[in-house]
């Protein structure tokens, strides 16, 4: 049950992600106004999946665990810590390997000029941050990159990520205390 529970979870988690990619894709067809309405009411939707998911997880250890990436990554959207819906998608999906691969398109992208430096350090900065909260090894290079290119909203993500495993911690404790008093 839990397993489905995770899948309905990370399906629902999939289709906020991409209707806010809709949303940024279809940015120049829509008016200000209704741009600003769609990603609004997506970011609404995604604050109270995030406040159901806070209900879930509470007390119980597996789907602390199971879920709480994608808790983080709902946190990112909502924060504004990650800009690009690809990466945040990566980052619930726990899928290191493709955010690899996504910073490699990045490097390159840059060097052919297709991207500005400042979109490449925006992009860069959350691609890396994802990879470090996934536990992937970072480079020397890349942690002084990450550190000189932080941003508030990123570095609150991180506040938040280090919260939520803190809570995950706390409730394994208060379960293994409940199953000793038994």
């Amino acid at each position: 049950e839990t397993e489905k529970l995770r899948a309905n979870v990370e399906e629902q988690l999939s289709r906020l992600l991409q209707q806010l990619q809709d949303c940024e894709d279809m940015k120049a067809d829509l008016d200000e106004d209704e741009y600003e309405s769609t990603k609004a009411e997506t970011i609404q939707q995604l604050r109270e999946f995030e406040a159901s998911l806070q209900k879930m997880m509470s007390g119980n250890m597996t789907l602390v665990s199971a879920l709480g990436s994608v808790r983080l990554a709902i946190q990112g959207a909502v924060s504004n810590a990650f800009k690009t819906p690809e990466v945040i998608k990566l980052f619930a999906n726990r899928q290191p390997a493709q955010l690899r691969l996504r910073f490699e398109q990045l490097k390159q992208d840059l060097r052919l000029k297709k991207v500005s430096t400042e979109a490449y350090n925006a992009q860069a900065v959350e691609v890396l941050a994802a990879l470090k909260r996934l536990g992937d090894e970072l480079s020397e290079e890349e942690r002084a990159f990450l550190q000189q290119h932080m941003t508030q909203n990123m570095a609150d993500f991180e506040s938040a990520s280090s919260d939520i495993q803190g809570a995950a911690i706390l409730s394994a404790a208060s379960s293994q205390v409940k199953a000793a008093a038994r």
